[in-house]
């Protein structure tokens, strides 16, 4: 069976319709690259522009997708980016108060006044995608710069629309709640299609990109491509510090290093990380995965975005 087949027989034993894209960082970087995809693509009728020319293993890799969280890794590089440049002092403090704070882990849970350094601020956005956190960074550093970025670094189909206040306000609008408070109470009752119906699950109304782009955002990280060495180095050192351990790196054996970023929203379980393996060979990996269920919590999901990713990387490896 074929390697996009594999996965493919993953994705369906978990219920699940996903895009991935996964490519060997160090082949010849084919960023003007355009045509069909590589030899061990199963079908990917998105239809876009922009295939990869080097080794990869793509399955719908050009479906523009809702990427939630994700987008805090161009967050954290323009952090990085501008403390390399002097513009920002990392260890500049922050008071975080009540009227920061948005659902979510990290700083959304304290119960007092938080003060934080913005260097902490990245790490807590990174490792706990902290939302409170990441608002708090983007304020900071101008979310205007996002999209800026992605279309300095060749992300043509990257969107960025807002940070997490601007996707929870419009969660909350969408539902007809006035806090989050009202949201955890109405949410639950309303109907699969009036959920599904939200703009936050619709890539042309939210921040948004594909797989394949993700995945050369991770190559041009991992190659200090990016920006300066050293701003690549900080934002490699938070994404292997990500605590959450149950989709992509669960997928890998011991000995091989697995740096990531989660997104999630109801229905929605995305990641996209890098593998490092003790050859020295490494891979940029994105799985999107998309559910009927709204549950967030899907074990059986995660552990499927890792084997499919494990595949797919083996697959290159064998090739």
């Amino acid at each position: 069976m074929a390697v996009g087949e594999l996965i493919e027989d993953i994705f369906d034993r978990a219920g699940v319709t996903a895009c991935l894209h996964v490519v060997d960082i160090d082949a010849d970087d084919p960023a003007d690259a355009r045509g069909p995809a590589g030899p061990l693509a199963a079908g990917d009728p998105g239809g876009a522009p922009g295939a990869r020319g080097g080794p990869e293993v793509a399955i719908r890799a050009d479906e523009q997708v809702v990427i939630a969280s994700i987008f805090k890794i161009l967050l954290v590089l323009e952090f990085a980016r501008q403390v390399v440049a002097g513009q920002v002092d990392p260890g500049e403090r922050v008071l975080v108060t009540a009227a920061d704070r948005l659902g979510g882990w990290g700083l959304a849970g304290c119960a007092d006044d938080t003060e934080v350094s913005l260097r902490d601020l990245a790490y807590f956005a990174m490792s706990v995608s902290d939302n409170t956190a990441a608002d708090v960074l983007l304020r900071r550093v101008g979310a205007d710069l996002l999209p800026m970025l992605a279309a300095e670094l060749g992300l043509a189909r990257t969107r960025v629309l807002g940070g997490p206040r601007e996707l929870v306000e419009m969660m909350l609008a969408d539902v007809g709640a006035r806090t989050e408070a009202d949201f955890a109470r109405i949410f639950p009752t309303l109907p699969a299609e009036r959920v599904h119906a939200m703009r936050v699950f619709d890539p042309a109304q939210t921040t948004s990109s594909t797989a394949r782009e993700i995945t050369r955002l991770l190559g041009l990280i991992w190659r200090d491509a990016a920006g300066p060495a050293p701003a690549c180095a900080m934002v490699r050192a938070w994404m292997a510090r990500q605590l959450f351990w149950t989709r992509l790196a669960a997928g890998f054996p011991p000995g091989v290093r697995v740096s990531g970023k989660t997104g999630t929203l109801p229905g929605l379980h995305l990641e996209a990380g890098v593998a490092e393996y003790p050859d020295g060979r490494r891979y940029a990996i994105a799985v999107f995965a998309r559910s009927n269920e709204l549950a967030t919590r899907r074990i059986d999901v995660d552990l499927a975005m890792g084997e499919a990713a494990r595949t797919a990387v083996e697959g290159l490896r064998e090739a």
